[in-house]
Protein backbone atom coordinates (compact mmCIF):
# COMPACT_ATOMS: atom_id res chain seq x y z
CA UNK A 1 0.00 0.00 0.00
CA UNK A 2 1.34 3.43 -0.97
CA UNK A 3 1.66 5.72 2.07
CA UNK A 4 -0.68 8.70 2.15
CA UNK A 5 1.29 11.88 1.31
CA UNK A 6 0.37 13.72 4.52
CA UNK A 7 1.88 14.61 7.87
CA UNK A 8 -0.21 12.85 10.54
CA UNK A 9 -0.08 13.57 14.27
CA UNK A 10 -1.27 10.84 16.65
CA UNK A 11 -2.35 11.95 20.14
CA UNK A 12 -2.16 9.40 22.94
CA UNK A 13 -3.05 10.08 26.56
CA UNK A 14 -1.38 7.58 28.89
CA UNK A 15 -1.30 7.21 32.65
CA UNK A 16 0.48 4.52 34.65
CA UNK A 17 1.10 2.26 31.65
CA UNK A 18 4.85 1.79 32.04
CA UNK A 19 4.68 -1.96 31.30
CA UNK A 20 2.79 -1.47 28.01
CA UNK A 21 4.15 1.83 26.69
CA UNK A 22 7.01 0.41 24.65
CA UNK A 23 4.83 -2.28 23.07
CA UNK A 24 2.10 0.24 22.21
CA UNK A 25 4.44 2.82 20.68
CA UNK A 26 6.50 0.26 18.78
CA UNK A 27 3.38 -1.21 17.20
CA UNK A 28 2.01 2.23 16.37
CA UNK A 29 5.32 3.37 14.86
CA UNK A 30 5.46 0.32 12.58
CA UNK A 31 1.91 1.03 11.40
CA UNK A 32 2.68 4.69 10.75
CA UNK A 33 5.79 3.91 8.69
CA UNK A 34 3.63 2.21 6.04
CA UNK A 35 0.54 4.40 6.40
CA UNK A 36 1.72 7.99 5.87
CA UNK A 37 4.74 9.76 4.46
CA UNK A 38 5.44 11.60 7.71
CA UNK A 39 4.09 11.34 11.24
CA UNK A 40 4.61 12.19 14.87
CA UNK A 41 3.43 10.45 18.03
CA UNK A 42 2.39 13.01 20.64
CA UNK A 43 2.21 11.32 24.03
CA UNK A 44 0.59 13.17 26.92
CA UNK A 45 1.55 11.62 30.24
CA UNK A 46 -1.41 12.41 32.51
CA UNK A 47 0.60 12.77 35.73
CA UNK A 48 1.65 9.12 36.01
CA UNK A 49 3.00 8.04 39.39
CA UNK A 50 4.80 4.93 38.12
CA UNK A 51 7.87 4.58 35.86
CA UNK A 52 6.11 5.80 32.72
CA UNK A 53 8.25 8.92 32.31
CA UNK A 54 11.46 6.94 32.68
CA UNK A 55 10.35 4.51 29.97
CA UNK A 56 9.33 7.37 27.69
CA UNK A 57 12.68 9.10 28.13
CA UNK A 58 14.48 5.89 27.20
CA UNK A 59 12.36 5.56 24.07
CA UNK A 60 13.39 9.04 22.92
CA UNK A 61 17.11 8.22 23.02
CA UNK A 62 19.30 7.61 19.95
CA UNK A 63 18.51 3.90 19.86
CA UNK A 64 14.82 4.41 20.65
CA UNK A 65 11.82 5.30 18.53
CA UNK A 66 11.61 8.15 16.06
CA UNK A 67 9.14 11.04 15.95
CA UNK A 68 8.07 10.99 19.59
CA UNK A 69 6.85 14.15 21.30
CA UNK A 70 6.38 13.74 25.05
CA UNK A 71 4.44 16.13 27.28
CA UNK A 72 4.17 15.33 30.99
CA UNK A 73 1.43 17.09 32.94
CA UNK A 74 1.95 18.22 36.52
CA UNK A 75 -1.46 17.00 37.69
CA UNK A 76 -4.05 14.55 36.46
CA UNK A 77 -6.81 16.08 34.33
CA UNK A 78 -9.80 14.67 32.49
CA UNK A 79 -9.34 12.88 29.16
CA UNK A 80 -10.64 15.76 27.04
CA UNK A 81 -8.27 18.30 28.59
CA UNK A 82 -5.31 15.94 28.31
CA UNK A 83 -6.14 15.24 24.67
CA UNK A 84 -6.34 18.95 23.92
CA UNK A 85 -2.95 19.46 25.56
CA UNK A 86 -1.53 17.16 22.89
CA UNK A 87 -3.55 18.64 20.03
CA UNK A 88 -2.27 22.14 20.81
CA UNK A 89 1.30 20.91 20.38
CA UNK A 90 0.64 18.80 17.27
CA UNK A 91 2.03 19.93 13.91
CA UNK A 92 0.37 17.51 11.50
CA UNK A 93 -1.95 18.25 8.60
CA UNK A 94 -4.36 15.85 10.32
CA UNK A 95 -4.56 15.02 14.01
CA UNK A 96 -5.88 11.67 15.26
CA UNK A 97 -6.79 11.11 18.91
CA UNK A 98 -6.96 7.52 20.12
CA UNK A 99 -6.78 5.38 23.21
CA UNK A 100 -4.46 2.48 22.33
CA UNK A 101 -5.89 0.35 25.14
CA UNK A 102 -9.48 0.47 23.90
CA UNK A 103 -9.27 1.43 20.21
CA UNK A 104 -8.06 -0.48 17.15
CA UNK A 105 -5.01 1.12 15.53
CA UNK A 106 -5.71 -0.53 12.18
CA UNK A 107 -8.84 1.64 11.74
CA UNK A 108 -6.54 4.61 11.11
CA UNK A 109 -6.20 3.49 7.50
CA UNK A 110 -9.97 3.72 6.94
CA UNK A 111 -10.08 7.08 8.71
CA UNK A 112 -7.39 8.42 6.38
CA UNK A 113 -9.37 7.20 3.38
CA UNK A 114 -12.39 9.16 4.59
CA UNK A 115 -10.24 12.23 5.18
CA UNK A 116 -8.73 11.93 1.69
CA UNK A 117 -12.28 11.96 0.29
CA UNK A 118 -12.86 15.39 1.83
CA UNK A 119 -14.07 14.78 5.38
CA UNK A 120 -12.78 17.38 7.85
CA UNK A 121 -13.74 15.21 10.82
CA UNK A 122 -13.73 11.41 10.94
CA UNK A 123 -15.21 9.65 13.96
CA UNK A 124 -14.62 5.97 14.75
CA UNK A 125 -16.72 4.12 17.30
CA UNK A 126 -15.87 0.78 18.84
CA UNK A 127 -18.99 -1.24 19.58
CA UNK A 128 -17.10 -3.11 22.30
CA UNK A 129 -16.36 -0.92 25.30
CA UNK A 130 -14.59 -1.70 28.59
CA UNK A 131 -16.91 -3.25 31.15
CA UNK A 132 -18.29 -0.97 33.84
CA UNK A 133 -20.73 -1.38 36.69
CA UNK A 134 -24.48 -1.11 36.22
CA UNK A 135 -24.66 2.16 38.16
CA UNK A 136 -21.95 3.69 35.98
CA UNK A 137 -23.66 2.54 32.78
CA UNK A 138 -27.02 3.93 33.91
CA UNK A 139 -25.48 7.28 34.86
CA UNK A 140 -23.62 7.43 31.54
CA UNK A 141 -26.74 6.59 29.54
CA UNK A 142 -28.76 9.17 31.47
CA UNK A 143 -26.17 11.89 30.82
CA UNK A 144 -25.91 11.19 27.09
CA UNK A 145 -29.70 11.17 26.71
CA UNK A 146 -30.08 14.47 28.57
CA UNK A 147 -27.20 16.07 26.70
CA UNK A 148 -28.56 14.81 23.39
CA UNK A 149 -32.01 16.27 24.05
CA UNK A 150 -30.58 19.63 25.09
CA UNK A 151 -27.99 20.03 22.34
CA UNK A 152 -29.15 17.68 19.60
CA UNK A 153 -25.84 15.79 19.76
CA UNK A 154 -25.41 12.36 21.35
CA UNK A 155 -21.75 12.49 22.35
CA UNK A 156 -21.24 8.72 22.57
CA UNK A 157 -22.68 8.08 19.10
CA UNK A 158 -22.06 11.31 17.18
CA UNK A 159 -18.83 12.54 18.78
CA UNK A 160 -16.83 9.58 20.16
CA UNK A 161 -13.34 10.08 21.54
CA UNK A 162 -11.62 8.26 18.65
CA UNK A 163 -11.41 10.92 15.94
CA UNK A 164 -9.33 12.47 13.19
CA UNK A 165 -9.38 16.24 12.71
CA UNK A 166 -8.05 18.32 9.85
CA UNK A 167 -5.87 21.32 10.58
CA UNK A 168 -8.82 23.54 9.63
CA UNK A 169 -10.92 22.05 12.43
CA UNK A 170 -8.10 22.38 14.97
CA UNK A 171 -7.61 26.04 14.08
CA UNK A 172 -11.35 26.59 14.46
CA UNK A 173 -11.40 25.07 17.95
CA UNK A 174 -8.38 27.19 18.91
CA UNK A 175 -10.52 30.29 18.43
CA UNK A 176 -13.01 29.02 20.99
CA UNK A 177 -12.87 30.69 24.40
CA UNK A 178 -12.47 27.31 26.11
CA UNK A 179 -10.99 24.95 23.51
CA UNK A 180 -10.27 22.13 25.95
CA UNK A 181 -14.01 21.93 26.65
CA UNK A 182 -15.26 22.71 23.16
CA UNK A 183 -12.91 20.13 21.63
CA UNK A 184 -15.30 17.29 22.51
CA UNK A 185 -18.46 18.58 20.84
CA UNK A 186 -17.43 21.35 18.40
CA UNK A 187 -16.24 19.00 15.60
CA UNK A 188 -19.70 17.43 15.54
CA UNK A 189 -21.71 20.66 15.81
CA UNK A 190 -19.72 23.31 13.94
CA UNK A 191 -20.90 22.35 10.45
CA UNK A 192 -17.73 20.66 9.18
CA UNK A 193 -18.01 17.72 6.79
CA UNK A 194 -18.06 14.55 8.88
CA UNK A 195 -17.64 10.85 8.29
CA UNK A 196 -18.26 7.92 10.65
CA UNK A 197 -16.70 4.50 10.99
CA UNK A 198 -18.04 1.71 13.17
CA UNK A 199 -16.06 -1.38 14.10
CA UNK A 200 -15.92 -4.10 16.72
CA UNK A 201 -12.68 -4.85 18.52
CA UNK A 202 -12.12 -6.21 22.01
CA UNK A 203 -10.26 -3.68 24.20
CA UNK A 204 -6.81 -4.70 25.34
CA UNK A 205 -7.50 -3.62 28.89
CA UNK A 206 -10.40 -2.06 30.71
CA UNK A 207 -9.82 1.36 32.21
CA UNK A 208 -11.27 1.75 35.65
CA UNK A 209 -13.37 4.92 35.80
CA UNK A 210 -14.78 6.33 38.98
CA UNK A 211 -18.41 7.37 38.89
CA UNK A 212 -17.63 10.48 40.93
CA UNK A 213 -15.08 11.77 38.43
CA UNK A 214 -17.22 10.99 35.42
CA UNK A 215 -20.26 12.57 37.04
CA UNK A 216 -18.29 15.72 37.83
CA UNK A 217 -16.97 15.91 34.28
CA UNK A 218 -20.45 15.33 32.85
CA UNK A 219 -22.02 18.10 34.93
CA UNK A 220 -19.21 20.48 34.03
CA UNK A 221 -19.61 19.67 30.33
CA UNK A 222 -23.38 20.08 30.58
CA UNK A 223 -23.11 23.45 32.28
CA UNK A 224 -20.27 24.81 30.15
CA UNK A 225 -21.57 23.78 26.73
CA UNK A 226 -25.33 24.26 27.12
CA UNK A 227 -27.61 26.97 28.45
CA UNK A 228 -30.02 24.48 29.98
CA UNK A 229 -29.01 24.75 33.67
CA UNK A 230 -29.07 28.53 33.58
CA UNK A 231 -32.26 28.50 31.59
CA UNK A 232 -33.78 26.45 34.41
CA UNK A 233 -32.80 29.19 36.87
CA UNK A 234 -34.20 31.94 34.65
CA UNK A 235 -37.38 29.92 34.03
CA UNK A 236 -37.91 29.58 37.77
CA UNK A 237 -37.25 33.30 38.15
CA UNK A 238 -39.82 34.07 35.47
CA UNK A 239 -42.29 31.73 37.13
CA UNK A 240 -41.66 33.47 40.45
CA UNK A 241 -42.22 36.90 38.89
CA UNK A 242 -45.51 35.82 37.30
CA UNK A 243 -46.67 34.16 40.54
CA UNK A 244 -45.97 37.32 42.57
CA UNK A 245 -47.73 39.44 39.96
CA UNK A 246 -50.80 37.21 40.14
CA UNK A 247 -50.64 37.27 43.92
CA UNK A 248 -50.62 41.07 43.86
CA UNK A 249 -53.78 41.02 41.77
CA UNK A 250 -55.34 38.61 44.24
CA UNK A 251 -54.44 40.90 47.15
CA UNK A 252 -55.97 43.92 45.40
CA UNK A 253 -59.15 41.97 44.66
CA UNK A 254 -59.46 40.86 48.28
CA UNK A 255 -58.87 44.42 49.50
CA UNK A 256 -61.54 45.83 47.18
CA UNK A 257 -64.26 43.25 47.54
CA UNK A 258 -63.81 41.87 51.07
CA UNK A 259 -64.95 43.93 54.02
CA UNK A 260 -63.49 41.89 56.86
CA UNK A 261 -59.81 42.15 55.89
CA UNK A 262 -57.33 42.48 58.75
CA UNK A 263 -55.90 46.00 59.04
CA UNK A 264 -52.56 46.32 57.23
CA UNK A 265 -52.78 42.94 55.48
CA UNK A 266 -53.33 44.41 52.02
CA UNK A 267 -50.46 46.90 52.14
CA UNK A 268 -48.07 44.38 53.72
CA UNK A 269 -48.93 41.68 51.17
CA UNK A 270 -48.53 44.10 48.26
CA UNK A 271 -45.20 45.22 49.62
CA UNK A 272 -43.88 41.66 49.93
CA UNK A 273 -45.16 40.50 46.55
CA UNK A 274 -43.74 43.62 44.89
CA UNK A 275 -40.30 43.04 46.41
CA UNK A 276 -40.26 39.38 45.37
CA UNK A 277 -41.47 40.36 41.90
CA UNK A 278 -38.52 42.75 41.45
CA UNK A 279 -36.12 40.19 42.88
CA UNK A 280 -37.34 37.52 40.45
CA UNK A 281 -36.97 39.90 37.53
CA UNK A 282 -33.42 40.72 38.60
CA UNK A 283 -32.49 37.02 38.75
CA UNK A 284 -34.17 36.49 35.39
CA UNK A 285 -32.04 39.18 33.69
CA UNK A 286 -28.77 38.55 35.49
CA UNK A 287 -28.74 34.74 35.69
CA UNK A 288 -26.99 33.83 32.46
CA UNK A 289 -24.75 36.89 32.65
CA UNK A 290 -23.51 35.94 36.12
CA UNK A 291 -22.70 32.40 34.99
CA UNK A 292 -20.88 33.71 31.92
CA UNK A 293 -18.79 36.16 33.95
CA UNK A 294 -17.98 33.47 36.50
CA UNK A 295 -16.66 31.13 33.80
CA UNK A 296 -14.58 33.83 32.15
CA UNK A 297 -13.16 35.09 35.44
CA UNK A 298 -11.47 31.73 36.02
CA UNK A 299 -8.35 32.55 34.01
CA UNK A 300 -6.18 29.77 35.45
CA UNK A 301 -4.97 27.28 32.81
CA UNK A 302 -6.65 23.88 32.78
CA UNK A 303 -3.31 22.09 32.49
CA UNK A 304 0.41 22.76 32.69
CA UNK A 305 3.23 20.83 31.03
CA UNK A 306 5.97 19.97 33.52
CA UNK A 307 8.45 18.31 31.13
CA UNK A 308 8.92 18.22 27.39
CA UNK A 309 11.38 16.09 25.43
CA UNK A 310 11.64 14.75 21.89
CA UNK A 311 13.14 11.82 20.02
CA UNK A 312 16.80 12.21 19.15
CA UNK A 313 15.97 10.68 15.78
CA UNK A 314 13.48 12.26 13.39
CA UNK A 315 12.72 10.26 10.28
CA UNK A 316 11.99 13.39 8.24
CA UNK A 317 15.51 14.66 8.90
CA UNK A 318 17.00 11.29 7.99
CA UNK A 319 15.28 11.47 4.62
CA UNK A 320 16.71 14.92 3.80
CA UNK A 321 19.40 14.98 1.14
CA UNK A 322 21.03 18.41 1.33
CA UNK A 323 24.46 19.00 -0.15
CA UNK A 324 26.71 21.83 0.87
CA UNK A 325 27.52 24.58 -1.63
CA UNK A 326 30.45 23.57 -3.80
CA UNK A 327 33.58 25.71 -3.60
CA UNK A 328 34.07 27.61 -6.87
CA UNK A 329 37.46 28.24 -8.42
CA UNK A 330 38.86 31.69 -7.77
CA UNK A 331 37.75 34.24 -10.37
CA UNK A 332 34.76 32.18 -11.59
CA UNK A 333 31.02 32.74 -11.07
CA UNK A 334 28.40 30.04 -10.35
CA UNK A 335 28.33 29.06 -14.04
CA UNK A 336 32.12 28.76 -14.31
CA UNK A 337 32.51 31.94 -16.33
CA UNK A 338 35.42 34.28 -15.65
CA UNK A 339 34.58 37.35 -13.63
Amino acid sequence: MTPHPIFLSIILVLRNNSEKIEEILTELSSVMENLVSDYELVIVDNASDDDSLMVLKQLTQENGLANLQIYALTKQVDADTASWAGIECALGDFVAVLDPLTEDISILSGMLEKAAMGADVVFARNDQRPAHGIVYQLACSCFHNIYGRLTGTHLAKEAPQYRMLSRKVVNYILKHSQPAIGYRHLPATAGFSRAYLSYSSAPRAGKAKRLRDSLSQGIYLLISTTHAPMRLVTSLSLLGAIANLLYSGYVLAVGLFQADVAPGWTSLSLQQSGMFFLLSLSLLMLGEYILHVTRLSNSAPLYHVAQEFNSTRLSRQERLNVEGEATLPSGRDSHGRPV
